[in-house]
């Protein structure tokens, strides 16, 4: 089974390639958000209220929420632990995906689940 970051990069002729150095804000907490990245190489932080809750890697997905719920809104703050290299997908593109992918559809729910699995273990 592919990683969605893999699959992001089979679909890159629907998806910017973007590269981000060690300690750059990819995203804020509360900003809105109109795109999800899948990470081809490198390491993010994802951060609530300043603290780390989770480290992602090659392979991982973030940022979906944005493009799931109508208000766009983002919920925590990525920031590049290592220099990376991300895919891009826009709303319009992501769901392309699920529709030309359906296994993609299906990883992305396995990772969300995942990261939120994870996320309660540590409450």
């Amino acid at each position: 089974m592919l990683e969605p970051a893999q699959i992001i990069q089979i679909l890159e002729g629907h998806s910017d390639q973007q590269t981000f150095a060690a300690g750059e804000v990819i995203f804020q907490q509360g900003e809105t958000g109109d795109l999800m990245f899948g990470i081809l190489s490198g390491t993010v932080e994802m951060q609530v209220d300043g603290k780390v809750v989770e480290t992602l890697e090659a392979g991982d997905v973030f940022g979906e929420g944005a493009l799931l719920h109508s208000d766009k809104l983002r919920y925590s703050t990525a920031i590049a632990k290592t220099d990376c290299k991300l895919a891009a997908l826009t709303e319009h593109h992501f769901l392309f995906a699920i529709q030309e992918t359906p296994m993609f559809a299906l990883d992305v729910m396995r990772s969300y689940s995942d990261r939120l699995r994870n996320l309660k273990a540590q409450l």
